[in-house]
C-alpha cells in the first residue's frame, strides 16, 4: 500500500475514533469522513509546518504545550472547512488532535507506512 493510501486510511480510523469517543467532535457521513480525512492531511502538510513556525516562540516558552493548541488548531480549521465535520470548543480541538495523532501513528504502522 503507498504512503498515502496508508496514511489516509489511518486518517479515517482515527476520525472513527474521535468521532465515537470525544464529545464535542461531531461527523455526520461517511463522505465527511473522506473529505474530512483529505483536509485533515491537507492542513497538516501545508498550513500546520508555517503555524508552527509562527509560533515557535510561544511554543519555546511554554515548553512544548502550546503545541498541543496548534494542533487542536489545525483539526479546528479542518472542521471548519469540511461539510458535516464539527468540532465544539477548543478543549474537544485539543482533545482529538491528540487522539487523532495516536490512532493515527498506530493505524499507520498496522499499515506499514515509513515516516518519511
Amino acid at each position: 500500500m503507498g504512503a498515502f493510501w496508508g496514511r489516509f486510511f489511518a486518517t479515517i480510523i482515527g476520525l472513527v475514533v474521535i468521532n465515537a469517543l470525544v464529545k464535542g467532535v461531531q461527523i455526520d457521513s461517511g463522505m465527511a469522513f473522506i473529505i474530512g480525512a483529505l483536509v485533515v492531511g491537507f492542513v497538516n502538510a501545508y498550513i500546520r509546518p508555517v503555524v508552527q513556525l509562527l509560533a515557535l516562540p510561544i511554543t519555546i516558552v511554554t515548553f512544548g504545550i502550546f503545541a498541543l493548541i496548534v494542533n487542536g488548531l489545525m483539526l479546528g480549521l479542518a472542521a471548519a472547512i469540511t461539510p458535516g465535520f464539527s468540532v465544539q470548543g477548543c478543549g474537544s480541538a485539543v482533545f482529538a488532535a491528540l487522539l487523532l495523532s495516536i490512532v493515527s501513528a498506530i493505524a499507520s504502522a498496522a499499515f506499514g507506512v515509513e515516516d518519511d
